[in-house]
């Protein structure tokens, strides 16, 4: 028996075929009851005539004007075992309408990667999180951070992604970088201000590259600063706010950044074979940077920019350096790195034995010494000789003893010499018990002195 799907509408006109077949109703009436014309209506009557209550059923039930072809389903399935299996739904749709010419949307690829058991829906615990409103212009806060990551797979060397983004409009600049130092920080933050301006304030963790937790120093009271990092101090210099964040939800904006690069950067370098630093930044600069800030780019509130006009190349390279004071000594030189470098006789004037100097080392640059906001000169130093130090002592093996032969005169004893303690004419009784014995003697000896005279 033949099982039929109907709707409430198609029942209820196989019960006015009925009635019509039965002469209990007139078609014309019928197809008024349908909400058909009277031709509609001879047409549906036909139908049920030839092919029964099948003949109701609306004809275009199981066929879709949007359906895809079976072979182009199961080609899609398969490249994407091949070659996607580690994608989601969403980027997976993006390299088969790219490289393979196959357009279907993320949600028809979803249902049929789910049907054929390729892909799983990860499902995340909802948390209860505040949402932060965002800074109204583009530039007035920026977060920086940097991602770890196995970036090439096991392909290529180790490296750390310098990530900084507005927060106001999602804008994006980032770069590899061997390690997450000052050294990364400082390069990517110039590249951001020659790019786009420099930001009132600045959005990073609490790792010592941004801040710093030793005690203040007597000259860091006197002056106000406490103990800061180079890159804190370049902040300063150049005014820039730093406002650190306590938690990875207070840095979503960048936090969530670092997803979409782990996730879709990862596979891209992948598919096109990339596993050295210089091959990523390029790919970066090229392509990449330019679709995240395409594609997930928001508008600002307030459309006028918030950045600073930027410094002078100079006066951002002597911001973005390292400088540590030093004090120079009695024959004017000061160490630097484990050398030693000379002042030139030039600034003789100045009386520098047992100043403090400023040492300016910049990133690409040669040294400098700053000393009441003027610049002197130097020159390496010859390294000192090494102190002349005594030979150590050689370390002779300890003088042990010999035992005597077995025929020493020291193992062979006479008779005569052997000597051994006579017995005590005392019984083993305590001293004491000793003394009052004897006295009591001596006392009854006396007595009988006396009673014989």
């Amino acid at each position: 028996m033949e099982t039929l799907a109907m709707s409430a509408r198609e029942r209820e006109r196989v019960g006015l075929m009925k009635r019509v077949a039965e002469a209990v109703l007139k078609l014309r009436v019928a197809a008024e009851m349908m909400g058909v014309s009277y031709r509609q209506g001879k047409r549906i009557w036909g139908r049920y005539r030839r092919e029964g209550d099948g003949g109701v059923v609306h004809q275009g039930r199981g066929h879709s004007n949007r359906a895809r072809p079976w072979g182009q389903r199961e080609h899609a399935v398969e490249l994407y075992r091949q070659r996607y299996n580690d994608f989601g739904p969403l980027l997976a749709s993006e390299h088969l309408a790219t490289e393979h010419q196959i357009g279907v949307d993320h949600e028809t690829l979803r249902r049929w990667l789910m049907k054929d058991g390729a892909w799983q829906p990860r499902r995340r615990r909802a948390r209860h999180r505040q949402a932060r409103e965002r800074r109204p212009r583009c530039g007035d806060l920026v977060q920086i951070d940097g991602s770890e990551h196995d970036w090439f797979e096991g392909r290529g060397e180790k490296a750390v992604l310098m990530v900084m983004i507005d927060d106001a409009t999602n804008r994006t600049l980032a770069r590899f970088y061997p390690a997450e130092d000052t050294a990364s920080a400082f390069d990517i933050f110039a590249r951001y201000v020659r790019r786009y301006g420099l930001p009132a304030a600045l959005y990073p963790d609490r790792d010592s590259i941004y801040r710093c937790t030793r005690e203040s120093r007597l000259d860091e009271q006197l002056a106000d600063t406490g103990p800061e990092t180079q890159f804190a101090r370049a902040m300063r210099q150049l005014g820039v706010q730093m406002t650190p964040a306590y938690s990875p939800q207070a840095k979503g904006r960048v936090e969530r950044r670092h997803g979409l690069f782990q996730d879709r950067l990862v596979k891209e370098m992948r598919l096109r074979g990339i596993s050295r630093i210089a091959a990523a930044n390029a790919y970066l600069e090229r392509s990449f940077l330019r679709f995240i800030n395409g594609r997930y780019v928001v508008a600002a509130a307030d459309p006028s920019d918030g950045h600073r006009p930027r410094p002078c190349t100079e006066a951002l390279d002597w911001a973005l350096c390292w400088q540590e004071p030093r004090t120079v000594g009695r024959d004017w030189t000061f160490p630097w790195r484990n050398r030693r470098f000379q002042i030139d006789p030039q600034h003789a004037h100045l009386g520098l034995p047992g100043r403090r100097v400023t040492v300016v080392e910049r990133r690409d640059g040669p040294l400098a010494i700053l000393y009441d906001g003027r610049s002197l000169s130097c020159h390496p130093a010859p390294a000192r000789p090494a102190p002349v130090r005594p030979p150590a002592p050689r370390n002779f093996p300890p003088l042990r003893p010999k035992p005597p032969a077995a025929d020493h005169p020291w193992r062979i004893q006479p008779a005569v010499r052997r000597r051994h303690r006579p017995a005590s004419r005392f019984p083993p009784t305590s001293y004491m018990a000793h003394s009052r014995e004897a006295g009591s003697q001596a006392a009854q000896t006396t007595f009988q002195l006396v009673d014989t005279k």
